[in-house]
């Protein structure tokens, strides 16, 4: 070996270890607007859905929570007003409480006098639409549970359809970006489908509960009521 050809080998060492290694592709990251917008047309039913599933969710909870405001005080007023036939007061009471119970028992003292059967049918219709009331809303949270989740399926089945039509057309020269939009508008808007349906199911279920707690609190009013009626003066 030369001297010339052993300084060539040192250049050449020297220029491998000068030169960088090539960097790894760092992925970039999806944030959730991004991840949001892959997901088509679909998402904007599914954001009003779910913007209306958490607006009917704080409305009737506030609703319910008006209901269920108790006067424990209530019934011994108003048996005492009754007793001493001071009916007016009695309802003035009851228009003052302005719950669902008190307006039952309202309606109970304006039949005093007509056959106790009488008295108890009006008091039930009176329940009735009081329950209606509160359970305004509530069909639409349950439309949302089932119907959501059917949206996201849709928006599932329209990316697949792109996705191979996309395959179809590039033929043998496709590759995994060819179709990727049409995989990113299935998946997403499936996960958003299921999350507003899962939203809505719960809302639906835990408002549910809490108007059963009303309705068993007026049936309790109820029956204290017409056991009053009863009662020897």
């Amino acid at each position: 070996m030369t001297l010339t050809d052993g300084i060539m080998i040192q250049a050449d060492s020297i220029t491998q270890a000068a030169t960088p290694a090539t960097a790894t592709p760092v992925p970039a990251e999806m944030n959730l607007l991004d991840m949001c917008m892959q997901g088509g047309w679909l998402m904007i039913p599914l954001l009003a859905l779910s913007v209306a599933s958490i607006y009917i969710l704080v409305e009737r909870w506030l609703a319910i929570r008006r209901a269920q405001t108790e006067d424990a005080t209530f019934m011994h007023r108003i048996r005492d007003y009754i007793h001493s036939g001071d009916l007016d007061s009695a309802r003035n009471l009851c228009r003052k409480t302005d719950t669902p119970y008190a307006r039952l028992i309202d309606k109970g003292i304006s039949r005093i006098g007509r056959p106790m059967n009488d008295v108890l049918v009006a008091i039930e219709n009176t329940g009735n639409i009081e329950i209606s009331r509160l359970e305004k809303g509530l069909p639409w949270l349950a439309t949302t549970a089932a119907g959501a989740p059917m949206l996201g399926f849709l928006g599932t089945v329209t990316g697949m359809v792109e996705a191979f039509y996309r395959i179809a057309s590039a033929g043998t020269t496709s590759g995994i970006s060819t179709f990727a939009d049409g995989i990113y508008t299935a998946l997403v808007t499936t996960v958003a489908g299921l999350v507003v349906g899962v939203i809505a199911l719960f809302a639906y279920n835990y408002l549910v509960a809490r108007i059963n707690r009303v309705m068993t609190n007026l049936e309790s009013k109820t029956m204290e009521f017409m056991d009053l009626l009863n009662e020897p003066s």
